[in-house]
């Protein structure tokens, strides 16, 4: 926060969260105290939300930093915790029916067995009874693809009667397993970790836990319009860890690590942020995950099976297996992992749009978070290969949707955002850095190249 016109993301505080945390509560500890675990039923046609006043008329006013001043230089900046942040990573926020993590195992096993046996079964025959059994399936092939046909039908009924509505975006989505007896086992995974990080909980009096607490409250409050959010029960753990890292489980417990706080610059970047854990919750993300995987698991048991039928080695069959499942995983798991994130960050903005924050700053977190892995000399991956879309692409992907954002904060008669765009102050920002690297260092044409950034914003 910007109280010394620095950027607190580029600075090289040997306590990277002291000036957020002061600031921040300089800020946050002037609105009304809230219960979050405590939120009102009281559901509304009203589109927008501000019982928050005093936060709300502040939040505004906080900047990310100043641009006549000239940020330290980087190799001052403590980048050490900062990874490849994932937000949800899928067996944190995501766990599944506890019966299919047993069953699971033994299915795959029984359709190895299966397709072993038949194998053998058929390489044991002679080859006259070989000859009979082609002959007699060129004489069924109708009943045979009828079969086959009836079988493809089933599983196209059961998806189709098994889709329901997401909340928000009203997209349709495929339900496996029930809601309730999926939220019981989030309380089992809840009390997992809180067994894992219970020497590492900050106490409700810490400055951190206040000022999580309070942003979490004002964006439930401001979007208590919307159904699911009063009827979950909020919970909020901090965790004093250095991992860049936040998550929301299906139940409501909201977990931030502080190496989170230390990796934003505002306030407005860890609301959009938590607006973006909430939204996995709210949109049930993690039932919608656990569905589709049950169901491609279950259609892959007849691949395998064929797969070990049909070729002629173990060694082989193993390989095909191999190839299946990898297919599966970039063609289906990886590409839906990507699609739910960018629904998140989506439904994530709107939330912070109606809590009257600066939705601009979403897109420059990620190109923080990208600049943080160039500058620690991080290889990078395609996108393609991971579960979460790439920083540059999330980044783009924001400011495609901030001018809908802004207008949905108009709607909802916030402050008028004052002070120049945070994205164009961080390119300035990324220029003082490189034309200081310049100075020190002899500069050649690719420097050159990027010491001239295009700082074009059409919704600026």
């Amino acid at each position: 926060l910007s109280g010394n016109t620095r950027n607190c993301f580029l600075s090289g505080s040997p306590d990277p969260y002291r000036n957020f945390i002061i600031k921040g509560l300089r800020c946050l500890l002037n609105a009304p105290n809230t219960e979050v675990q405590k939120n009102a039923h009281h559901p509304s046609g009203r589109p927008c939300y501000q019982s928050f006043q005093p936060l709300r008329a502040k939040i505004t006013s906080l900047q990310i930093s100043s641009v006549g001043q000239r940020p330290h230089h980087f190799s001052a900046w403590n980048t050490q915790m900062i990874r490849s942040f994932h937000t949800s990573p899928s067996f944190q926020a995501a766990p599944v029916a506890l019966f299919w993590i047993i069953v699971k195992p033994a299915q795959k096993l029984f359709a190895i067995i299966l397709g072993r046996s038949i194998r053998k079964w058929w390489k044991a025959l002679p080859p006259n009874k070989r000859e009979l059994f082609k002959e007699s399936a060129r004489k069924n092939k109708w009943k045979i693809l009828l079969g086959v046909s009836s079988l493809g039908v089933l599983f196209v009924m059961f998806y189709f009667t098994h889709l329901e509505e997401t909340p928000i975006t009203g997209r349709a989505r495929l339900l496996v397993f029930g809601k309730d007896h999926f939220r019981e086992l989030s309380q089992i995974e809840y009390n997992m970790w809180m067994e894992e990080l219970e020497n590492e909980m900050l106490p409700e009096t810490d400055p951190r836990y206040q000022v999580v607490e309070r942003v979490v409250g004002h964006l439930l409050e401001s979007n208590k319009d919307i159904p699911q959010i009063p009827l979950v029960k909020w919970v909020i753990h901090v965790v004093d860890k250095s991992e860049v890292n936040a998550f929301v489980l299906p139940n409501g417990q909201v977990f931030v690590f502080t190496g989170l706080l230390n990796a934003v610059s505002d306030i407005h970047q860890l609301s959009f942020i938590l607006g973006h854990e909430i939204a996995h919750a709210v949109l049930e993300h993690a039932v919608k995950k656990a569905s589709l995987v049950h169901f491609l698991d279950f259609l892959s048991l007849i691949f395998l099976t064929m797969i070990w039928a049909m070729c002629p080695r173990d060694s082989l069959a193993v390989i095909g297996q191999w190839i299946q499942s990898k297919l599966q995983e970039f063609m289906f798991d990886k590409p839906y992992s990507r699609r739910l994130e960018a629904e998140a960050d989506k439904v994530g903005l709107l939330f912070a749009a109606k809590a009257c924050v600066d939705v601009r700053a979403s897109s420059v977190f990620w190109q923080q978070m990208e600049l943080a892995e160039i500058i620690q000399g991080q290889p990078k991956l395609p996108e393609w290969l991971s579960t979460h879309p790439s920083h540059e692409n999330r980044s783009e992907h924001l400011d495609r949707l901030i001018p809908e954002a802004l207008k949905i904060r108009e709607n909802c008669n916030c402050p008028s955002l004052s002070g120049p765009d945070p994205r164009l102050i961080f390119r300035l920002n990324l220029q003082h850095l490189l034309e200081s690297c310049k100075d020190e260092e002899t500069p050649n044409s690719a420097k050159r190249d990027l010491s001239k950034p295009k700082l074009d914003f059409p919704h600026t």
